[in-house]
């Protein structure tokens, strides 16, 4: 007489011992689980506070009178001068003129960086060349010279273009960085299996095809912080601006400095200019920065 037993199920001893890591991270107080304590949440609440000072301080100082910082009792509350002082800096500067090519320069480089850094970062980071590491190599030592000792022949390129004056004088030297090639290089380098490449060039794909169904959605989280860290930049920078554009077709930081007298400095005025122009960043932070963090996390988990 035989009787069938029933069928033995194989243990899986890698599921069990992943199990059981898990269940002792969770129970332990040391473990990966472990919520922030008193000190991670009061250093950030430091760096929290000490990052909106500056703007305090500018609307708070903006709010009064000139005469403010020369007043024994300081104080610690907003005035009701921003809004005439606001309008003080729109007549005396070309305040719209200057935002809206700010505006102009900033996008048009940021996305154009975003664009040629892309496309060079998945060269060097699945393309085989001959030369890609030395010329990555070179790539990244420009980042090393100073901008200043490019500064008087940029000039005369300008110059002899005639372009002295005009918004192209900023754009085009501003079209791609170092430090976006850079960026997307390491980036696309982790981001991208070379088996996802194999099988996108064995499914007929052309390498443009491929660039743009293979690469340009996993490039997404670090392409977005590359258009931001890029808009910022341009949108703050002052140096070659100052220097080749007249007072008639400035950026926002140039118009800016013309308040700033030859005797006496308002700083009502100049930190109430700084503040408006602080305004369009904290705006496009405002709609971004969901979508900013939840891209990275998708990146960072398909990574």
């Amino acid at each position: 007489m035989t009787t069938d037993a029933a069928p033995i199920a194989p243990v899986d001893r890698e599921a069990d011992a992943r199990r059981t890591l898990g269940r002792r991270r969770r129970s332990s107080p040391g473990g990966a689980q472990r919520r922030p304590g008193f000190i991670v949440y009061g250093c950030l609440t430091a760096v929290i506070l000490g990052s909106l000072f500056p703007l305090w301080w500018s609307v708070l100082i903006g709010s009064h009178h000139s005469t403010i910082l020369a007043e024994t009792s300081f104080p610690g509350w907003f005035g009701g001068n921003f809004f005439s002082n606001a309008a003080t800096v729109m007549d005396t500067v070309p305040f719209w003129r200057a935002t809206a090519n700010s505006i102009i320069v900033s996008t048009t480089t940021a996305l154009s960086v975003v664009l040629f850094s892309t496309l060079a970062g998945y060269a060097f980071a699945k393309l085989k060349f001959r030369g890609s590491g030395p010329l990555l190599v070179f790539v990244i030592a420009t980042m090393a010279v100073p901008t200043q000792l490019g500064v008087v022949p940029l000039y005369q390129v300008m110059a002899a273009l005639g372009w002295t004056g005009e918004l192209m004088a900023v754009i085009v030297p501003a079209l791609v960085t170092a430090f976006g090639v850079f960026w997307m290089t390491q980036y696309l380098r982790q981001a991208i299996p070379d088996e996802l490449i194999e099988a996108a060039t064995m499914d007929g794909c052309s390498m443009i095809r491929t660039f743009i169904h293979v690469c340009l959605p996993a490039a997404r989280p670090a392409a977005a912080m590359l258009f931001l860290f890029t808009f910022v930049l341009n949108w703050t920078n002052f140096f070659w601006p100052f220097i080749v554009l007249g007072p008639q077709n400035p950026t926002l930081p140039v118009a800016l400095q013309q308040l700033q007298a030859a005797h006496f400095v308002d700083y009502s005025l100049v930190l109430t200019g700084a503040t408006l122009a602080t305004v369009p960043l904290l705006i496009l932070f405002a709609f971004t920065g969901r979508q900013l963090v939840s891209g990275i996390m998708q990146g960072a988990v398909k990574a």
